[in-house]
């Protein structure tokens, strides 16, 4: 049977399994939103094709899953590159279906054409470099290659961006809907990971240890290992600290939690680190920039190291190690408790040997590094938080500095930091794609600057019926640069401070409940009248734009 490429496309969306699909239509893509119209995969309408690309990094992130994005020719698809950029520093696996002129006007001034011909935008050479593959699909011969190029992307075990972008004439082409018999839309079987050898040295290392310390990063939650980290941890006495991106692979409740490791945390876990560890384990942290304190080469000095992750870019790219191993974080950690099992170790005899510590108690003490005062209201607004939600809440956080201090993530619940390639107005369009992936209670953090360059998706979130809780920090400026212009600039203030709106008749034009913030009782009152589970908020906090967290944002 014949059908046009347009439904092909979407029965390609259908068979990967996506639900939805995030973007704003144009002409040179209505025959696939028509194919939509009957289709099970939902569009949702953004209201700019940057919040649709972030709403679909929220939705994958939350989900685990692919996630898609759709748009017109020329400025719709320019309008996603940061989002997509942002995918692609995450290793997301998000597809994006574009538009494009008709082949048969190539080169020739076409309304909003990007082929790259006749001095128009190349919309290939854009993406080049922030997608794994992507690709103008000029012919339908070739069709079904194209498709099992972009699933053999998407279902890899480091996945990135796919874009396609298909002619309006390509769209309305017949072909057999027997290509998709072709083309691959299930994740292939895993194959084993790892070896032997390589695991019995990450055990000997952990076991040889005094004092050996876990860092783990977002591998272990994708991976699902968070309960074999737990695991691990507990039955050894092994502190556990973690990436941003890994907060709540182990409770940071927990007596072994060292809490987040980065320079713009309480400097604890630096500190325990340097002073009493003997051995590392690199559990699927990348040890970036803000991880590694600029790479100090004092974290890791004079202790044997040991590094698991699935993707084989992150081994070893910074540091050497004694054991390096390429494999999925809970296939590695199975190995070792079996490991141990197997040689009949008796953990309790051999956590005997790993010098006890009280890390939680420590590191409250220390959280002074960062925020000596003047940051009050934040810290008791998120040990509020904290204490209404044990489980089930996902925060989306472009703010990231304060959560990571002031808020100790369980193991029941998501933590999203803005990571990626750290973009403003992120927040916001991923938290609603992430509340169309899980139905739990959802919130972005932002500052108000931040807000200002995605508040109208609120108004998705309206029109979708989404309750999703934003919480806004208010301080009339752009506070990294201002903090950086005041530490390393003279207080030399420049294009940092600006005028805010009345947010509460902001709010109240969307038709959302508003709450201001000044002082604790002002807190007490938000979480007395404000419904997180069914309802959809804005929190203003206020802050003083002269306090500036104490790290230095110095550059190498």
């Amino acid at each position: 049977m014949k059908i046009q490429v347009s439904e092909l496309i979407v029965r390609y969306l259908e068979k990967l399994g996506i639900e939805y699909i995030f973007g704003m239509p144009g002409a040179h893509i209505l025959p696939v939103y028509d194919s939509l119209y009957r289709s099970s995969v939902k569009s949702v309408l953004a209201k700019h094709e940057q919040g649709a690309a972030f709403m679909a990094c929220g939705y994958a992130r939350a989900s685990g899953g692919i996630s898609a994005c759709i748009t017109t020719a020329g400025p719709g698809a320019t309008n996603l590159v940061t989002g997509i950029a942002s995918a692609y520093v995450d290793k997301q696996p998000i597809l994006v279906i574009t538009g494009e002129t008709s082949t048969h006007i190539f080169g020739k001034g076409g309304l909003q054409e990007s082929s790259g011909e006749g001095g128009s935008i190349d919309q290939g050479a854009l993406f080049q470099g922030i997608t794994r593959y992507h690709k103008v699909v000029e012919r339908t011969d070739y069709l079904a290659n194209v498709l099992n190029q972009a699933s053999k992307v998407l279902f890899s075990d480091v996945p990135g961006p796919v874009l396609l972008s298909f002619p309006f004439n390509v769209q309305k082409e017949l072909v057999d809907e027997a290509v998709l018999d072709q083309v691959m839309t299930e994740k292939p079987a895993l194959a084993a990971d790892g070896n032997l050898q390589s695991i019995n040295a990450l055990t000997d290392i952990i076991l040889a240890a005094r004092n050996p310390v876990i860092i783990a990063g977002y591998g272990c939650i994708k991976s699902g290992a968070q309960a074999l980290v737990s695991e691990l941890s507990d039955s050894l006495n092994i502190p556990v600290t973690s990436s941003m991106k890994g907060k709540g692979v182990i409770s940071e409740q927990s007596a072994l939690s060292l809490g987040s490791l980065g320079v713009t945390s309480t400097g604890y876990a630096y500190r325990y680190i340097v002073d009493n560890a003997d051995a590392i384990v690199f559990l699927g942290a990348g040890f970036n920039e803000r991880t590694s304190y600029l790479w100090d080469k004092t974290l890791l000095e004079n202790k044997k190291i040991a590094q698991v992750d699935s993707n084989p870019e992150q081994i070893e790219k910074v540091f050497r190690a004694d054991v390096a191993i390429t494999a999925d974080i809970s296939s590695a950690l199975n190995g070792v408790l079996r490991i141990m099992d197997a040689r009949g170790i008796d953990r309790k005899s051999a956590r005997k040997q790993i010098v006890a510590n009280d890390p939680v108690e420590k590191r409250d003490a220390g959280s002074s590094d960062v925020f000596q005062s003047g940051f009050a209201l934040v810290e008791i607004f998120f040990k509020h938080l904290e204490n209404k939600f044990a489980k089930d809440l996902v925060m989306f956080d472009d703010n990231m500095i304060f959560a990571q201090n002031f808020f100790n993530v369980s193991t029941g619940n998501r933590f999203y930091p803005n990571s990626g390639i750290s973009a403003l107005g992120h927040a916001i369009p991923a938290a609603i794609g992430a509340r169309f992936a899980e139905h739990k209670p959802t919130i972005a953090i932002i500052g108000d600057g931040g807000f200002q360059m995605c508040c109208m998706e609120l108004m998705t979130a309206v029109n979708y019926g989404l309750p999703i809780t934003v919480v806004m920090f208010n301080n009339s400026t752009m506070g990294l640069i201002r903090k950086n212009q005041f530490q390393g600039y003279g207080q030399r203030f420049i294009d940092c401070d600006f005028a805010n709106p009345d947010y509460a008749l902001l709010a109240k034009s969307f038709g959302i409940k508003f709450q201001h913030v000044e002082s604790e009782a002002d807190i007490d009152r938000v979480f007395a009248e404000t419904d997180f589970v069914a309802g959809t908020n804005l929190i203003e906090i206020m802050l003083d734009k002269e306090l500036f967290p104490n790290y230095s944002s110095r550059r190498s």
